[in-house]
């Protein structure tokens, strides 16, 4: 994937949200039934900053394992009401972790 985040950026051009879907575990060696699925929205300068990040993240909110899935950007507002805050949030610099 490439770097999108060191292509020419104005100003007025907001910065790449990463999307990171997977799975992750609150118990080492869980089995897959336990695993919940997540997704992260997450600014950072390249593809492994962003994993970083979200992994980091998933650690704080109490998760020891997790399976990343898939990793794309976001390069505009969602249209699915539930995600704008989170990628809002992402936007402001925060991480958005959302679990189902």
């Amino acid at each position: 994937m490439s770097d999108v985040n060191d292509e020419t950026n104005d100003e007025d051009t907001p910065p790449v949200v990463y999307l990171i879907m997977g799975r992750a575990w609150k118990e080492e060696n869980g089995n897959e039934e336990d695993a919940l699925p997540f997704h992260v929205m997450v600014t950072a300068p390249d593809d492994d900053g962003a994993v970083r990040r979200a992994v980091e993240a998933l650690g704080e909110q109490g998760f020891v394992d997790a399976a990343l899935d898939q990793l794309g950007y976001i390069t505009e507002v969602p249209e699915e009401e539930f995600f704008v805050q989170p990628y809002k949030d992402a936007l402001a610099g925060n991480v958005s972790v959302i679990t189902f």
